[in-house]
């Protein structure tokens, strides 16, 4: 019983840490940065990836966002911004149990390039910025590339912060660290 206890204390530890971590990254999305060099990526990957409740690891980097928009402004590609962070929760679930540099490393790769793609897209089918033709679709992705390289900057420095500074606290205070038998 004793074991079982300290197993969910330090559930809730890791929890609130990491629950800690992503609001801090939160309030830096609101601190002035140059275009979408942000947390948020990585941010949703920590979440998909540290927390375990599915339901908390989706919603928290929605409410954060939202806490955010509430500063910055809302527009119209909101629910596909929400919906690419979704994934990015996704994609760091999937690692959750296996997580690497490398993997650590791959997975921001891929958060940012389906935010890249997804968002894009969304700009060219539902803004009228450009014409509705392949070119247009071209146009409009190339006219991204230079937000994309700041968005993989933003992620990649912000998910070794997070990822790194987990790894670091695991290290430092063992009630952060994960319990050797999961089941």
């Amino acid at each position: 019983m004793n074991t079982e206890m300290s197993q969910k204390e330090s559930l809730l530890c890791r929890t609130l840490f990491a629950l800690a971590l992503i609001m801090l990254a939160a309030a830096l999305r609101v601190a002035p940065h140059p275009w979408n060099l942000t947390p948020v990526g990585a941010m949703a990957l920590f979440s998909g990836a540290v927390l375990k409740d599915r339901r908390i690891a989706l919603l928290v980097p929605l409410v954060a966002l939202f806490a955010g928009d509430v500063f910055i402004g809302f527009h119209k590609l909101i629910p596909v911004v929400y919906a690419s962070f979704l994934l990015n929760v996704l994609i760091g679930r999937f690692f959750a149990n296996r997580r690497t540099v490398l993997r650590i490393g791959a997975a921001t790769l891929l958060g940012s390039a389906q935010f890249f793609l997804v968002t894009n897209f969304a700009v060219w089918w539902l803004l009228n910025s450009y014409a509705k033709t392949a070119s247009g679709l071209a146009a409009c992705y190339l006219a991204g590339l230079p937000f994309f390289w700041n968005t993989l900057a933003g992620d990649a420095c912000y998910a070794a912060l997070l990822f790194g500074g987990f790894a670091l606290a695991e290290q430092v205070f063992p009630a952060l660290r994960q319990p050797a038998c999961q089941h």
